[in-house]
């Protein structure tokens, strides 16, 4: 059994505990929740998204267990990891759905078994049902269950009324129902005189051996690794691993052995004050133990190579391949018992038939007394007509051989005509495959030709597509070409323009250098006037010092070269500045000039000449 087929059957019990009319169906409300419930104990991502557009649509009645089904299989069920969750979580959601509806134990508190164990008795249930719904759990199982659980009470358990039960109850699809089951048991017919608290331990031994795959458990002293003592520690075995822990309430893990096909168990020899030693070795490591007898020794060498054995087997769960096995043998059981009435049925038959044979037999004989009377009677009769019939038949014979004679004749014309119409048969076969074979070929043409027209007229859209974009690139480049020539009357105007400006900037360049020309011979005069007048000046400045101090007897005659007229001064910084300014016009030479001239021609000849740089001294110079 899958993980998928034992979601799905307690899945089933949530469903149909929602179906409160029985109809079949469950509100889309009450389905929401379910799924919801269901992504939180799986362990499943929510996806409120996809819920709500699958139950979305225009129809608000309540939805089957057909509908709701490609939900549950797509978002939830493919989704499920094994391991990623807790599946007694699981199934105690689904019990507590189902059996507020279903589950009513006896209210004065008289029921053999609390609601925990009849949740474990519900997993153990569906563990053991049949793989068809509605869920039951044939008699051979529910014996199977019933001996396990008085098995673990040292109970024997009576089969003869159990089969009496089974006979009473009414049972559909062949089997118990879980609620039959669980009624059957709180009834306290087959567990009369035992303790709620037996019942309920029996019940949980049983369900860690077939739900959680628990070969055996109990206690047995343990030698260390590092610090070689012995510890006494509850082990649990289970088909892929032994583990131990420090008590039974295994609330404290204190390790595990893994278990595969290459581990093995060996028996040792009493040593170092304990008995009943075996030992498990694993690849890694060897783990040395010791029982409380040699019973138990065997018990647990015997549960651990059955573990070693499913691992190599490739199985998982012992219970699952005996629950397998059962079924195989309860199948063939049935084949054989079906066999078997079947031969019976087959066996009642033929004595039937052999009684009435010879009941015809008698009547035969009866007839055949009756008939050797009659016959005697009628023998000489019979003489006379068969004389009678004799010549009859003689000339009946004689005309039936002329009859043949005739008829064979005629046979041989019906197989002659009868072999021309198969020829002529065989030729329109032929000829019909000849015309189904030119019909082919004809409707083969006609779709090729149709396939050519097709492409014939996609080329010819193609062709006139692509003269339209070829009329709309020459009316592209007519534009382009028309605005290239525009273009270049316009380069070709401004051309014309800026030859005519540089025309124009030559002859102001012309015009700039005659004037520089010019301006150099005004400067040499100016310097020669310059350098008379600094003569008559200082001329000057010698005779009026002499006339502003007359000189008195006694008096020295005093150097009036540094001096001079105070209303001259100013006129003799005029001179120096202007020394100074020609130095500076000589020293650099005809830059000056020139730095002008292109500043003229970059103005675009529109800017007058300027003056020359003495214009000033020119004009501040007084005359002699």
């Amino acid at each position: 059994m899958d993980l998928r087929a034992e979601l799905l059957k307690s899945i089933w019990y949530a469903f149909t505990a929602l179906d409160v009319e029985k109809s079949g169906k469950v509100s889309k409300s009450q389905l929401k929740v379910l799924s919801h419930n269901l992504y939180t104990v799986l362990r499943i991502p929510h996806d409120p998204v996809a819920l709500e557009e699958h139950f979305r649509d225009d129809d608000d009645g309540p939805v089957s267990s057909q509908g709701y089904m490609p939900y549950l299989n797509k978002y939830i069920l493919d989704k499920v990891e094994e391991g990623a969750f807790v599946k007694e979580n699981f199934d105690e959601l689904c019990w507590t759905l189902t059996a507020k509806k279903n589950y009513k134990p006896d209210r004065n508190g008289n029921s053999v078994v609390s609601h925990q164990d009849a949740f474990k008795l519900w997993c153990l249930f569906n563990f053991l049902s049949e793989d068809k719904y509605p869920l039951v759990m044939v008699p051979d199982e529910v014996e199977y269950l019933l001996k396990k659980i008085c098995a673990a009470m040292n109970v024997e358990l009576n089969s003869c009324e159990l089969d009496d039960y089974l006979s009473q109850e009414p049972q559909g699809q062949g089997g118990l129902t879980v609620w039959q089951f669980l009624d059957m048991v709180n009834s306290g017919r087959f567990l009369r005189g035992i303790e709620q608290e037996a019942v309920s331990m029996a019940v949980e031994e049983v369900y860690q051996e077939v739900i959680e795959d628990v070969l055996k458990q109990g206690y047995l002293w343990k030698k260390g690794q590092l610090r070689r003592n012995w510890s006494e520690r509850w082990f649990t075995l289970k088909p892929s691993v032994l583990s131990y822990y420090m008590s039974e309430e295994r609330k404290e893990k204190k390790g595990s052995i893994a278990l595969d096909k290459h581990c093995c168990v060996e028996v040792l020899p009493d040593r170092d004050g304990k008995r009943c030693m075996f030992c498990v070795k694993t690849s890694s490591r060897t783990y040395e133990m010791s029982a409380s007898d040699t019973r138990q020794r065997q018990e647990w060498t015997l549960a651990i190579q059955t573990a070693i054995r499913l691992q190599a087997e490739g199985k998982k769960s012992l219970h699952k391949d005996l629950k397998q096995k059962r079924r195989e043998q309860r199948e063939q059981r049935e084949q054989r018992k079906a066999a078997k009435e079947e031969e019976t049925q087959r066996l009642k038959q033929l004595q039937e038939e052999k009684e009435r044979k010879l009941q015809e037999l008698e009547l035969l004989k009866e007839a055949q007394r009756q008939a050797e009377l009659l016959l005697q009677e009628e023998e000489q009769r019979r003489r006379q007509q068969h004389e009678q019939m004799q010549r009859t038949l003689e000339i009946q014979l004689r005309e039936a051989e002329q009859a043949r004679a005739s008829m064979q004749a005629e046979m041989v014309l019906k197989e002659a005509e009868a072999e021309r119409q198969r020829k002529r048969i065989v030729e329109l076969e032929e000829m019909q495959g000849r015309l189904q074979e030119a019909l082919q070929q004809e409707v083969k043409a006609r779709q090729d030709e149709e396939s050519v027209r097709y492409a014939q007229a996609r080329l010819l859209a193609e062709e006139e597509e692509k003269l339209k974009q070829l009329m709309k690139l020459k009316e592209e480049q007519e534009e382009y070409i028309i605005k290239t020539q525009m273009e270049k009357q316009v380069l070709k105007q401004e051309m014309e323009n800026k030859n005519k400006c540089l025309e124009e900037a030559q002859k102001q360049l012309e015009e700039v250098r005659v004037n520089r020309q010019r301006a150099d011979q005004d400067v040499m005069a100016a310097q020669r006037k310059l350098r008379q007048a600094s003569t008559n000046v200082k001329h000057w400045n010698v005779q009026m010092n002499r006339l502003m101090h007359p000189i008195e007897p006694g008096d020295k005659r005093t150097n009036v070269s540094g001096g001079g007229f105070v209303g001259y001064q100013p006129l003799l910084f005029r001179r120096d500045s202007s020394l100074k300014l020609k130095q500076k016009v000589e020293d650099k030479g005809s830059d000056p000039a020139r730095d002008e001239v292109k500043e003229n021609v970059s103005n675009g000849g529109n800017s007058s000449p300027s003056q020359p740089p003495h214009a000033d001294i020119m004009t501040t110079e007084p005359s002699n």
